[in-house]
């Protein structure tokens, strides 16, 4: 029997060593001695016993048995010969008892390269054999700026703590995304190892039939990634069918998973190719109204920021409220926000526009399971196809601010305060800081975090003797205070110079002009990629506005550049731009990307201050800096 069962594996064996010459790769199994030297390795870790997944098996430690062998482990070797013969006793010994020794291996970025056993591998592998016994040893290389070397120490990491050498990762961070998922603190008990195997089985069976084997990431990122949308407890009570439903309903985000950039910003709106009104292409009179809801963490009233919005839904509500109808829902939070659009869903709400970063991870199982309702949150950066983000592009209005600033400080020194260091501000100070080089070179800006345990703005001033402020871009309605937009401090009085606009109604106008004109859903058929729409002046989206106490030379200058930047014919990120450290972030003659200005997680040269850990923050704002934050914040 033996021997028949070795006439087959040849075949194979010679079948895979011919399509590999015919391709002009190597035939034979790979050498780990060739693969790399000691010089690579940081050290050894012995790993004793470990049940090892055979498809992780991939060649020997030496060169002693490779040409023995088939890429595939397959043998190559005539019928007649003494390898033939022992590998037909192993295939006798695999069929009446069962291979149980284990083989000797190293282990290699999460591959083993086989020391002892070769043909017991070859064996199991032309059963079928899901994984083999072996004495392990790993051999570990040395920490280093390369992407696959960060992501095997990630796995490390999770192997460690889970047990399990099958489940791999293509990218950085969802190991550590998948552990605090499963929400097991420390090393895996037997009873968190038993619900993950149930879950991985069960959603490794259907996401493979349907086709996402062949998708360019791997089962761990594809896990994450449901686990993420779902959560682990909803996955232990899915059933077939449920699985069948959702896997097919995430999938996008599958697929955007796969993407090297997994997001398109889109920095326009598109053109509607035609000249009738937003009126017309409303739901004609005999049906309802389009239902257009936003959702607040707190009352507008209580926020600058959130009364910008509410001044966006007000304009929209005034403007068409014989074809639409808008309402706003306060309190919403990443603890109740997926009831809420539940809710608001089974009221009859066509578009949802979530007015806060943290409300993204909850409900984003909403919009996997409502393809129909249109869900937008207004945050930057978000990964996710069905949920899509929009945002301004306001460092175009604050590098403005920062040159009228740099015209007119009086000791070559500016303040900024900030509040979150998420995705888009730190674009924002560093706009600001070029537009104060830009008319003054030796000008520094002074930088506070107005969210941090610490901030106390008056003592930040005076100790650094600051007589002209960025401060936050409009004014609380509950709050009389004139410390908003770019203002002087006189007399212990803020007067008030230029102001950054958000345009949140015509924002919100031309975003269901994109809906109701069908280019929103005919963005998201083009793509899989997640659509993060950043608009800015050129979309009349964002503006600065100019009181009279800015010098007439300084304001034409400034209206001039408004002007131009509107125009598109000049950028705030362009020519040489250096970081703190002296580094070249932008070369002279080139526009930086989009892509680049958004991800920012560095300052510019002439601003003093930095970007502050996740410690120095309170309480409530960790969660948008943990969700959004640069990646600074997130190490």
């Amino acid at each position: 029997m033996g021997e028949t069962e070795y006439s087959e594996a040849l075949k194979q064996g010679k079948k895979e060593y011919r399509a590999r010459i015919a391709k002009g790769q190597f035939p034979y199994l790979p050498v780990l001695d060739e693969i790399l030297s000691e010089a690579d390795i940081k050290t050894e870790q012995y790993m004793g016993l470990v049940q090892v997944p055979l498809d992780f098996v991939v060649g020997t430690s030496t060169m002693g048995r490779t040409y023995s062998f088939a890429a595939n482990f397959m043998p190559i070797l005539d019928e007649e010969t003494e390898f033939a013969v022992k590998w037909s006793n192993l295939s006798d010994a695999q069929m009446n008892e069962g291979i149980r020794d284990p083989i000797k291996a190293f282990e290699y970025m999460n591959r083993y390269y086989v020391l002892e056993g070769n043909k017991r591998v070859s064996v199991l592998k032309y059963f079928n054999a899901v994984s083999i016994p072996a004495i392990v040893t790993r051999k570990i290389p040395k920490l280093s700026d390369d992407y696959d070397v960060r992501l095997y120490y990630e796995y490390m990491k999770f192997n460690e703590i889970t047990g399990l050498c099958s489940v791999e990762f293509t990218k950085l961070g969802n190991a550590d995304k998948l552990l605090s998922l499963v929400g097991k603190e420390g090393r895996w008990d037997d009873e968190t190892k038993e619900k993950f195997a149930k879950v991985m089985f069960d959603f490794s069976k259907v996401y493979n039939f349907r086709g996402g084997d062949r998708l360019d990431i791997k089962l761990g990122d594809a896990i994450t990634v449901f686990m993420e949308v779902f959560g682990m407890d909803a996955m232990l009570e899915m059933s077939e069918n449920d699985y069948n439903k959702n896997v097919i309903n995430t999938w996008k985000e599958f697929a955007a998973e796969g993407e090297k950039h997994k997001i398109n910003l889109v920095l326009d709106p598109k053109k509607v190719q035609t000249k009738k009104s937003l009126l017309n292409y409303l739901i004609p009179q005999t049906q309802k109204k389009l239902k257009v809801v936003f959702l607040y963490p707190r009352e507008p009233k209580t926020s600058a920021w959130l009364y910008s919005h509410e001044l966006g839904r007000m304009y929209l509500d005034e403007t068409f409220s014989d074809k639409l109808e808008t309402e706003y829902v306060a309190g919403v939070d990443e603890n109740n926000v997926e009831q809420v659009l539940e809710d608001i869903i089974k009221s009859g709400a066509d578009i949802v526009f979530c007015v806060g970063p943290q409300m993204m991870p909850n409900s984003l199982k909403v919009a996997v399971e409502h393809p129909e309702v249109y869900i937008l949150n207004c945050s930057l950066n978000a990964p996710h196809p069905y949920i899509r983000t929009y945002y301004g592009r306001m460092y175009e209005a604050k590098f403005l601010a920062g040159m009228i600033a740099g015209a007119v400080t009086d000791n070559e020194r500016v303040a900024y305060i900030a509040d979150y260091p998420i995705y888009g501000m730190i674009a924002n100070i560093n706009a600001f800081a070029l537009g104060v080089a830009s008319v003054n070179p030796r000008a520094k800006v002074y930088l506070a975090w107005s969210k941090t345990k610490d901030y106390d703005r008056d003592k930040f001033l005076e100790e650094n003797d600051l007589h002209y402020v960025s401060d936050q871009d409009i004014i609380t309605p509950n709050d009389a205070s004139r410390y908003f937009g770019l203002y002087k401090l006189q007399d212990g009085q803020a007067l008030n110079l230029a102001m950054p606009i958000w345009n949140w109604g015509v924002f919100y106008e031309k975003l269901l002009q994109s809906v109701l004109a069908g280019s929103y859903k005919a963005e998201g058929q083009e793509q899989v990629k997640a659509l993060n729409y950043w608009w800015g002046m050129s979309a009349g989206v964002i503006d600065l506005i100019c009181s009279k106490h800015v010098p007439y030379g300084v304001k034409r200058l400034a209206d001039h550049l408004k002007s131009d930047i509107t125009k598109g014919e000049i950028v705030p990120f362009f020519g040489q731009i250096y970081n703190q450290k002296g580094e070249l972030k932008n070369k002279g003659e080139h526009e930086m990307k989009p892509s680049d200005i958004m991800k920012m997680d560095w300052l510019v040269d002439n601003v003093v201050g930095s970007i502050p850990p996740m410690s120095e923050f309170v309480d409530n704002a960790k969660t948008v800096v943990e969700l959004k934050g640069v990646e600074e914040n997130k190490l």
